[in-house]
């Protein structure tokens, strides 16, 4: 059907809408998680609430993406895997903390649920740092010096914080009154912290890589590259003056933050993934060298033009379905 430069083309394409969509909408529910309040339980039920008919769905991409790395791109899979097989432990160990606590505070009396409170918002703590870690292993090349671990934990704070922003701006446009707006002040700390991060990551990379400071400020690269950041950082800008203006009318375009949040993701995604193109493995393995046997791709590939669009498809569904300010939380 496809030769096998083409179908390592399009696998790479595959897993990286997975992983962009992992970023963007479990990336909301796991800021949501963070921001919990342990000392407020109706604002805690209302948050809850607002993730609750999408958070276990959003994690359909991070197995989708695990999938396609394994299948598509196995030497690639073992060669991450096996760096990186201590935080994913932790990564997994918050996961299912969350997903433990989501379900334990709905059953737990009434006096024990401030406590499931505080697990799940570890254990979102502990799935959003190693997230970020992994990221700056990966794109560190698993460098094990005490630059590549302190560049690492950088990244770790950076994601975590940018999980923070999205999930405030996604309160801002679910909730209502008090608790709304807090949800606005916090958006605009994280905000803040965000684009520090994410331009301190940008700059140590191109510091420390110098391939990819060659192909963003070379000839004629620079002409459609360097529009990237500067929209990313107009956006942020933008994003800051909606959430002040906000303050003093909650109501009037309470949506548009989380949306420039997604256009924000998507560009810096794109920039990391033009930095690396065509390596998996950062200055290790091309997708070239990691691809799996054309028969077994052009196989798969028929699983995944049903698939992908299927996920698509119900999750456009579920948020079409559950739009609007979330509703008092019940369980039943």
């Amino acid at each position: 059907m496809f030769d096998q430069n083409t179908l390592a083309v399009i696998f790479v394409g595959l897993m990286g809408l997975s992983v962009l969509m992992y970023a963007i909408l479990d990336g909301y529910d796991l800021g949501v998680g963070m921001l919990i309040p342990t000392d407020n339980s109706e604002h805690a039920d209302i948050m809850v609430a607002s993730i609750g008919p999408f958070w276990d769905a959003n994690e359909t991409w991070l197995v989708l993406a695990v999938g396609l790395l394994l299948i598509a791109f196995p030497a690639a899979h073992s060669f991450t895997l096996k760096a990186l097989y201590l935080p994913a432990t932790f990564m997994l160990i918050g996961l299912i903390l969350r997903g433990v606590a989501f379900d334990f505070r709905a059953k737990a009396s009434f006096s024990h649920q401030p406590t499931w409170n505080k697990i799940f918002k570890l254990g979102s703590l502990i799935a959003s740092l190693t997230q970020g870690y992994m990221l700056g292993m990966y794109v560190n090349g698993f460098d094990t010096s005490i630059t590549g671990y302190l560049f690492a934990t950088l990244s770790a704070i950076g994601v975590s914080s940018a999980y923070c922003f999205i999930g405030a701006t996604w309160l801002v446009m679910k909730t209502e009154g008090e608790l709304q707006l807090k949800s606005i002040k916090v958006a605009q700390r994280t905000l803040i912290i965000a684009f520090i991060g994410i331009a301190a990551v940008s700059a140590t990379n191109l510091l420390f890589n110098p391939d990819i400071y060659v192909k963003w400020f070379t000839f004629p690269n620079i002409l459609f590259l360097m529009p990237i950041p500067i929209v990313c950082a107009a956006l942020f800008t933008l994003a800051f003056v909606l959430l002040r203006r906000l303050q003093n009318n909650p109501e009037h375009g309470a949506g548009l933050p989380f949306f420039l949040c997604i256009l924000i993701f998507t560009l810096s995604f794109a920039g990391l993934g033009f930095s690396f193109f065509p390596y998996i493995v950062p200055n290790q393995l091309t997708i070239w060298q990691a691809v799996a046997a054309p028969e077994s791709l052009n196989f798969l590939l028929y699983g995944a033009i049903v698939v992908v669009p299927t996920i698509l498809m119900y999750t456009a569904y579920s948020y079409r379905v559950f739009w609007g300010k979330v509703q008092e939380l019940r369980y039943y």
